[in-house]
């Protein structure tokens, strides 16, 4: 057997992009997109894409080339997953939340040659643009046009294009060839996506993804989450958050129907799903928060599987949103691992539980997906695992196919997190449960340490949430003239309250469910909770806050407004 090689006909490149091309063969009449009174077949959006990867081709964009779009979750933006890697150039989907100045960081860090512009992030593009120096070259502009109702409805393909774009996207699909042959990556290590982390501007972190890793990832999440054929799929996670955690590739492999939304509140949640019959959805758990506190509420006539991620959805928000008919699976990942790597396998004889338990374990981030190769809980300095006893605080650590080649431009980054004893370190603290499953207590930079003592914000803010006049919580560290720092909580309260609570009240209430050094020695009121485009609630941003109060002291428990 040892005289047993690979061969070419063994060694074929993975790629997710050839899931399109079967789809269009199997479910080509069925419906592939609808976006308000727009719909493709899957026939369609197959030639749509070659006719976009022929085009590109054809200025010479190609094997090597980055190509960038700032667009929410409309029609193209779904064919420019497949359309720009079919023309061998490199994905770089870019936050629309952005500021027009980090837009412009990224855009000079990972150099472009054409970006995509959604009709709405006109003067976001043109401004980031007009922020290059001289001598730094721009990449060529592509104007997405829209003329349905929430773009403007002022955009139509007779109205003047700014002369600084160089087309509309629809022209660019129309010159296409749909008999292009569309490049396959020499490689399954060829990169294939870049995607950029939400950390500073003055070091943008570019997440380099291969063929064979978002190959992996999409196989993986379609059959962890148990995705069954022709699903309908409602895009209430952005596709530019992590590609939308793989799922742009995943619902071609499944044949079904992407139901597109530029933006979206809890109404029009509930009526997409009335009107196309839903069956699956992601979000962050603030999507959750958002469904379940809708004034709007009804039990859904059939079950939702909606998967969650992004921050540790507290078991409160995951009873209610349970309560409605949504069936909820929680998972754990990065931007550097393309999507969910670590899920809360469920177990028949949980649901024997009491709700409240199995809120509890569900909120949990669980064990490694099947596609991951190992995941586990080390002491940062020994490198040893924890005790499995659901306390002991460790690094959460991944190894597997779908983790990232590496940051752009930034071995050192690369280094840094990528060890030689070859394990990816996150940067997230959890802990391992003597069942085997982990949970996140916090990211290592929000671990409160007050006298001493490290404490998981996390935990604070799942007894907050189970407050019956909170809406939404997060918890920082506040520094504290005797304690160093002390737990400082930031809560916006539910709108239909006839009486409000005070500070005191809240802080009461956790002295009731917290050990003392846990509970908040703070609490500020806010009408809302500052929150990234996905959904994550911006901690960096209390944490400043925070510091802005100034050093708490005994004499100094003063409620802020």
């Amino acid at each position: 057997m040892e005289e047993l090689k690979p061969r070419p006909a063994s060694c074929f490149p993975f790629t997710p992009l050839g899931f399109l091309e079967r789809a269009a063969t199997i479910y080509g009449d069925c419906t592939s997109i609808i976006y308000n009174n727009t719909s493709f077949t899957w026939s369609q959006t197959h030639r749509r894409c070659l006719q976009l990867a022929s085009s590109l081709s054809s200025i010479g964009i190609g094997s090597g080339h980055v190509v960038s779009v700032l667009a929410y979750n409309i029609p193209a933006m779904y064919e420019i997953h497949f359309g720009v890697p079919m023309s061998g150039a490199i994905l770089n989907c870019i936050n629309t939340r952005l500021d027009s100045r980090t837009v412009s960081v990224l855009l000079r860090h990972c150099e472009p040659k054409l970006l995509f512009v959604d009709t709405l992030s006109q003067s976001l593009a043109l401004d980031a643009i007009s922020l290059f120096p001289p001598n730094k070259s721009p990449p060529l502009l592509v104007l997405i046009q829209d003329d349905h109702d929430d773009a403007g409805g002022s955009n139509s393909s007779l109205s003047t294009v700014d002369s600084r774009f160089c087309c509309t996207y629809e022209s660019l699909v129309e010159k296409g060839d749909p008999n292009f042959k569309w490049i396959r990556p020499k490689s399954e290590w060829s990169p294939i996506v870049l995607n950029y982390t939400s950390g500073t501007t003055s070091s943008p972190k570019g997440v380099v993804h291969s063929h064979r890793g978002i190959f992996t990832m999409t196989v993986d999440s379609l059959i962890d989450w148990e995705v069954p054929k022709q699903p309908v799929y409602l895009w209430t996670l952005p596709m530019f958050h992590a590609n939308g955690w793989s799922f742009t590739w995943g619902m071609a492999a499944v044949g079904g129907t992407n139901v597109c939304v530029r933006k979206f509140d809890a109404s029009t949640v509930y009526s997409l799903i009335k009107k196309h019959g839903v069956t699956h959805m992601c979000g962050a758990p603030v999507v959750l928060n958002m469904l379940s506190n809708s004034p709007e509420i009804k039990p859904l006539p059939n079950p939702i599987q909606i998967l969650t991620a992004g921050a540790p959805p507290p078991a409160a928000v995951l009873s209610r949103t349970e309560s409605l008919g949504f069936v909820v699976s929680h998972g754990y990942g990065l931007t550097e691992t393309g999507g969910l790597v670590v899920s809360c396998a469920w177990k028949r004889e949980w649901n024997k539980l009491p709700a409240t338990e199995r809120a509890r374990l569900k909120a949990r981030q669980g064990v490694r997906t099947i596609g991951m190769t190992e995941a586990d809980v080390v002491d940062p300095e020994s490198g040893l695992s924890v005790k499995r006893d659901g306390s002991t605080l460790g690094e959460i650590v991944l190894r597997g196919a779908s983790v990232m080649l590496g940051y752009l431009k930034d071995p050192n980054a690369t280094n840094k997190c990528m060890k030689a004893n070859g394990w990816f370190y996150t940067g997230d603290v959890g802990v391992m449960h003597s069942d085997g499953y982990m949970e996140i207590k916090d990211r290592s930079k929000d671990v409160i340490i007050s006298g001493g003592e490290n404490l998981s914000s996390v935990e604070v803010e799942s007894v907050l949430y189970n407050h019956p006049a909170i809406n939404e919580a997060a918890v920082v560290a506040r520094p504290d003239e005797y304690w160093g720092e002390t737990p400082c909580a930031f809560v916006s309260l539910k709108n239909e309250l006839t009486q409000k609570p005070s500070e005191q009240d809240i802080i009461q209430y956790c002295r009731a469910k917290l050990p003392h050094y846990m509970v908040p020695k703070t609490v500020v009121f806010k009408e809302e909770l500052p929150k990234t485009s996905t959904g994550k609630i911006q901690k960096f941003a209390l944490r400043d806050m925070a510091k802005a109060l100034g050093p708490s002291s005994s004499s100094s428990r003063l409620s802020r407004m």
